[in-house]
């Protein structure tokens, strides 16, 4: 009989010391590899050597082609492999020590806790003991890295910005003020009596400054205290005006639907049978829920399934609006249709990876309750339904 517990150093030698390639890693995990492991000049100078010529495309247009790349074995996803061997050649011989997958784990969250993750990231994710938990594991690390360095370079450019305006103002006084002493130099010599005069005059003017300053000070904090936020407010209003105007329209737009449909002769669904068109299918089981005049937005999910989502949606007294998350329906138009929706059904299992954290941010922000709905079946979709909207 075998012993069901293997020795670390056997299971090593069982599954192999060849270390993976990009086209052989996870499609999730090659956006953040190109976007954190080069550089985006260095990447521009290896995608113009490949492909022999100078690239018109802008930073984004470039790191979208190289993701694309990386999907299959060609030019360049072999000179994107070449360039990350020699980059990091130390991070990966450090990494050549690990035996198990928890010491590939390790090494990477000693390298995350250090602030040194290129590398690491390389290294890990090419390594031949790196599991799909921990590449998956090793992405959602480097997801958050990315927000947190984007977050002190927003702050690091603030600051920048700011001592540059405040560098600007002190050289325009500077050269001011020594244009004034030197013709206050001039004049004093010359001129003594007429510098007193426009010395007193200025000591007025400054008094008067100070006053109408003064003054405004106090104009300005009355007017805040009276209107409290006034430009928040104001953007505020703008906004909730607009995503009413598309609410009114999407509901008008539903109520239409609704009634071209009642006006269909009761014959049209026999007579699509029998011609050899397959009818909607029925709902499976009845929802113990209502959401009269509420919309309902589904994203994602099958489109054989639409008809089915639609008849469960309206069948507890519901609005259906659909988003395939990005598939062919504009990137664009899912921002409008959640703002329209009262309730988001997330099918997880057929979404974009884009539509998916734009659903959750809008849905995080806003407040609006967010159903995720792993598996994309019917029976799926009625239960948690049933179990979202029914009482506690």
């Amino acid at each position: 009989m075998c012993d069901k517990h293997t020795h670390p150093a056997a299971e090593a030698s069982q599954q192999g010391s060849r270390r993976r390639r990009v086209w052989e890693l996870g499609q999730a995990s090659h956006c953040p590899l190109v976007g954190v492991t080069l550089p985006l000049t260095a990447l521009r100078k290896l995608v113009e050597r490949v492909t022999g010529g100078r690239l018109l495309h802008d930073d984004y247009d470039v790191h979208v082609g190289a993701v694309a790349e990386c999907a299959l074995r060609n030019r360049l996803s072999e000179a994107l492999q070449k360039a990350l061997e020699r980059r990091y050649a130390g991070d990966v011989a450090r990494f050549r020590a690990a035996r198990t997958t928890a010491e590939v784990g390790a090494l990477w969250a000693q390298a995350v806790a250090a602030g040194n993750v290129p590398g690491a990231f390389w290294a890990g994710l090419t390594h031949p003991r790196c599991t799909p938990e921990l590449e998956q594991q090793m992405c959602r690390d480097i997801h958050m890295v990315q927000h947190q360095a984007g977050a002190c370079v927003r702050a690091d450019i603030d600051k920048y910005h700011a001592l540059a305006a405040e560098h600007a103002r002190v050289v325009r006084e500077l050269a001011g003020m020594q244009g004034r002493c030197q013709a206050l130099l001039q004049e004093r010599t010359a001129q003594a009596g007429r510098y007193e005069r426009q010395l007193m005059a200025a000591h007025a003017a400054l008094i008067a400054k100070d006053s109408d300053i003064h003054q405004l000070r106090g104009e300005l904090d009355r007017l805040r205290d009276a209107v409290p936020e006034l430009e928040t407010r104001t953007r505020l209003a703008n906004r909730l005006a607009q995503m009413e105007e598309r609410e009114a329209a999407l509901r008008a737009q539903v109520t239409a639907l609704k009634a071209a449909r009642a006006a269909l002769p009761d014959a049209a669904a026999p007579a699509a049978a029998i011609a050899g068109h397959p009818a909607t299918p029925a709902v499976p089981a009845a929802v113990p829920v209502r959401l009269v005049n509420r919309s309902v937005l589904c994203v994602g999910g099958r489109s054989g399934s639409v008809p089915i989502y639609r008849n469960v949606i309206q069948g507890v007294g519901a609005q259906f609006a659909h988003h395939d998350g990005g598939l062919e329906d504009s990137a664009g138009q899912l921002d409008a249709s959640l703002a329209a929706a009262d309730l988001v059904i997330c099918q997880t299992g057929c979404i974009s990876h884009h539509a998916y954290w734009r659903v959750k941010d809008h849905c995080k922000r806003t407040g609006k309750r967010c159903i995720f709905v792993d598996n994309p079946s019917v029976s799926s979709l009625v239960r948690e339904l049933r179990e979202a909207v029914a009482p506690a």
